[in-house]
């Protein structure tokens, strides 16, 4: 295979051209159904189209004809939702107008309707500036989420009030194409300059949503822009929103813009970071998709593990040093009270990404791991290559390593940590470093 073949064995990319926002994340006729922000023609962001795959396994996924592109009515589909609703999958998404741009700039809510799954036709605005209180701006107001509840349609859409930060809306339908204003969902300015790709999850009590250009906190975040998630609940007929203190949703360097399936606690993010450099260009792609995630709450925390179907190739104990010959694929390692662990992926000769147990805390560290990413961070850690995640130290310690082309998603204990690498693609090295009272390790083929 040459390198300009290189594509990620089982996360989802538009096979050639750019690609961000997961879109519409809905299991419709029995098949679990991804869209996502697109453009075919090139590596870089352009106008956005909806690209399109299924999966019976959440594995295995089949690419489908573009489900939405540009035309007189939209510039571009920006990120939306997707719903099934009287038999059809309706998708809404953000209509975006560029009108000569600055505040001529109209990003407005449309939708478009499938009776087979695959071909969409488009029905036009219904959310729309008379809809949109005066004091939000139509220039910021993007990516809606519907869910329904108790055969009323509620759909949340980022905002921006005017000279200020971003917010949440909810709005309401019993329809699909006559919507009301209910409330602003929290009533005060994001910490960062607006709010993206909000999603709502009534029975995981689980709000998640987007900062652009939220200060860091220490170490927490460090990504100038940031994914987050709050637990509680949305009343959506008193207006009552009771959710807890925001929390980093991933530790990593690339994860942005999450969706999560409405009947199935599945969870799917943006691989990729803005304002970054994606060396993947050369192959003739940019950007790919998380893997899917199971989602549960335990102890009134969020807990992430992988959603991949895959086979046992062999387990082992290991203790002390450990090497092996692994390039992708999943392990996972089980530690009865964990005093040590030091790990290199994708190693060879001098390169490889790192990630360790270090002061009490999980140091993730990509500055040996081959090809420069650079963003816009200035922060030292940032500049060094390192990311980091809190540790909470237990009798029992779970790990899972996923290794894909250009990726490593860390989850340990539930939290995670998710990053792009661009290693050579033969270097295939796996050195590990444990201490602990037993340690089982095992290796996983997707």
């Amino acid at each position: 295979m040459s390198d300009l073949n290189l594509r990620p064995k089982f996360h989802i990319t538009g096979g050639k051209g750019w690609i961000n926002d997961p879109n519409g994340l809905v299991k419709f006729n029995g098949e679990y159904h991804v869209f996502f922000q697109y453009y075919l023609h090139n590596v870089y962001w352009g106008p956005m189209h909806w690209g399109h795959v299924v999966s019976s396994d959440l594995t295995n996924w089949k690419h489908l004809p573009v489900a939405l592109a540009p035309d007189e009515q939209d510039d571009g589909c920006f990120s939306g939702t997707a719903v099934v609703w009287k038999g059809k999958l309706w998708l809404m998404y953000t209509s975006f107008k560029e009108n000569g741009g600055g505040d001529n700039v109209r990003q407005l809510q449309a939708v478009a309707s499938s009776e087979d799954g695959v071909n969409f036709t488009k029905h036009g605005i219904v959310i729309g500036e008379k809809d949109l209180p005066s004091e939000y701006s139509p220039c910021d107001f993007r990516d809606p989420k519907i869910f329904i509840e108790d055969d009323v349609l509620y759909c949340l859409v980022a905002a921006r009030k005017i000279n200020g930060r971003g917010r949440i809306l909810l709005f309401s339908s019993k329809d699909m194409f006559n919507w009301k204003f209910e409330c602003d969902v929290f009533g005060s300015d994001s910490g960062g300059i607006m709010i993206e790709c909000p999603d709502y999850n009534k029975g995981l009590g689980l709000l998640t949503y987007c900062e652009q250009f939220q200060p860091a906190q220490g170490s927490k975040h460090l990504n100038i822009h940031s994914t987050f998630y709050r637990l509680g609940k949305l009343d959506c007929k008193t207006h009552k929103a009771e959710f807890g203190e925001s929390e980093i949703l991933d530790y990593g360097f690339d994860f942005y813009a999450a969706q999560i399936f409405k009947d199935t606690p599945v969870m799917i993010g943006w691989l990729n970071m803005w304002d970054r450099n994606i060396p993947s260009e050369k192959y003739g792609f940019a950007g790919m998709l998380t893997v899917p995630r199971k989602l549960e709450i335990k102890d009134g925390k969020l807990w992430q593990t992988p959603a991949v179907y895959s086979t046992l190739l062999y387990e082992k104990a290991v203790n002390g040093n450990y090497k092996d010959s692994i390039k992708t694929g999943i392990v996972k390692i089980t530690a009865e009270n964990l005093k040590a662990f030091k790990l290199s992926l994708r190693k060879k000769n001098s390169t490889s990404a790192d990630f360790c147990l270090k002061n009490g805390e999980w140091v993730f560290d990509r500055s040996h791991s081959g090809e420069e990413i650079k963003g816009k961070e200035v922060d030292a850690d940032s500049l060094a290559g390192i990311r980091r995640m809190p540790f909470e130290k237990g009798e029992k310690t779970e790990i899972y390593i996923v290794m894909d082309e250009f990726s490593v998603e860390l989850f340990v204990d539930g939290k995670a940590l998710s990053s792009t690498i661009y290693p050579d693609a033969d270097a295939d090295g796996f050195e590990l470093e444990t201490e602990a009272d037993k340690c089982i390790l095992q290796r996983f083929e997707v």
